[in-house]
């Protein structure tokens, strides 16, 4: 029996939804990608790829072209309010074991777009400017209605819209809970002007009492990433995301404006940078990951949130495993629910996450954090961080990445 050829919608032109494009392209369907922004999102800040996703861009073909885009991080280092280094925990780049804090595969966001779109845009097509304002399903068709006042109809939707994607929300059950679990951990991000004593390729982390941290990575000559992080339980502040930008700047000057180290020079930079994001972090967690023909991937069905440095390698990892059930059934509830099945034990094993360390390290007063900076210093120069990764595995524990020949695309680099 001939497979059919289905033409796909999928929401969202970040990481999942082209890495999907692309396999299901490789399979000869016909791909759709609407995203909101009016152009290749190509921005963002610094994320990395671990474990099973590393496998994954193999299987692609892509390894070299992402390689050649790396971020040379050697490590993240700790240093008090005079910038004096107290401690450094080196990447494990052996190739065994664990990744540390900063990964072997560390790219920027927008590079890593950029390789993805390229790889689709001959046998995709991208519709920029344009959003799925609603759908409904009809037999085995879905009929997409569009931002513009346009409507079409599909064999598939796919919703790889984010985290607050509006897919899912169309598709939980009416008495479903919430799918947000909140981590009591609050973040901003931007990038302003690099400087001379900004050192590149090594990530910096500035404990500071009320359980605050600012982090510097410079991946350039020109820029230096900041990132402000915040552990508090205040519903005052989960509302800040939604606050206009200046107000969203304001309120995050107020919270650090006496954090001391560079705090003072990141918080006026902030003021005009247009490179600026904050967020409440949370996990998604919802046991709809479909219905019908639509289903979910990525951060909309199992965003775990930026503090595991997983939600790059499990887009990628999910968009093969799809693609992968996709390829060995014309039943696409049963491809569905076979991808949920076989994904649900990883998703678990990388959502694990017990912030409890983060409010031992991220402390509420200088006495504890001299503590801190005296432990981890003597870790350091026992080498025990480096032990500990060679001797570990990634997030994804024990779990592999299937094998899926049916995407065997003859690409020029194999696993």
């Amino acid at each position: 029996m001939a497979p059919q050829v289905l033409k796909v919608l999928i929401c969202g032109g970040g990481i999942a939804g082209p890495a999907l494009a692309y396999w299901l392209a490789q399979l000869g369907h016909k791909v759709i990608v609407v995203e909101r922004f009016p152009t290749v999102r190509a921005t963002g800040a610094q994320v990395d790829i671990r474990g099973q996703g590393i496998t994954a861009i193999k299987r692609m073909g892509l390894h070299e072209a992402i390689r050649s885009k790396l971020v040379d991080e050697a490590g993240v280092s700790i240093v008090n309010s005079r910038g004096k280094t107290k401690a450094t925990i080196l990447a494990n780049k052996s190739g065994k074991g664990a990744s540390s804090l900063s990964s072997e595969y560390e790219i920027m966001r927008g590079d890593l777009v950029r390789i993805l779109h390229e790889a689709t845009e001959g046998e995709v097509k991208y519709i920029f400017g344009k959003t799925v304002d609603s759908f409904k399903e009809h037999g085995d068709q879905v009929v997409a209605y569009f931002s513009d006042g346009s409507s079409d109809t599909f064999d598939m939707l796919v919703g790889a819209d984010g985290q607050g994607s509006r897919v899912r929300r169309n598709i939980q059950p009416v008495a479903a809970p919430s799918e947000y679990h909140n981590l009591g951990v609050h973040m901003a991000y931007c990038f302003i002007p690099r400087i001379e004593s900004d050192p590149i390729g090594m990530c910096r982390a500035y404990l500071c009492p009320g359980r605050r941290m600012i982090m510097t990575r410079t991946h350039n000559e020109k820029e230096t990433q900041i990132y402000f992080i915040l552990l508090s339980d205040s519903e005052e502040l989960r509302a800040v995301p939604k606050l206009p930008i200046q107000q969203q700047k304001k309120a995050w000057a107020n919270m650090f404006h006496d954090a001391g180290w560079q705090s003072e020079r990141f918080i006026k930079e902030m003021q005009t940078t247009d490179n600026w994001f904050c967020q409440d972090v949370v996990q998604v967690k919802t046991d709809t990951w479909h219905s019908g023909r639509v289903v979910l991937l990525g951060d909309a069905a199992h965003c775990p949130s930026p503090l595991t440095g997983m939600g790059t390698t499990s887009s990628l990892v999910g968009a093969y495993v799809l693609a992968g059930e996709i390829s060995r059934s014309q039943d696409l509830t049963q491809a569905f629910e076979n991808y949920h099945k076989i994904m649900q034990p990883y998703v678990d094993e990388i959502q694990q996450l017990n912030t409890g360390w983060l409010r031992w390290v991220m402390a509420k007063s200088q006495g504890v954090i001299a503590i801190i900076h005296f432990l981890v210093g003597l870790a350091c120069f026992l080498r025990i961080p480096q032990l500990i990764a060679r001797l570990s595995n990634d997030w994804d524990g024990d779990w592999k990445l299937p094998d899926y020949p049916e995407l065997d695309v003859d690409q020029a680099e194999k696993r």
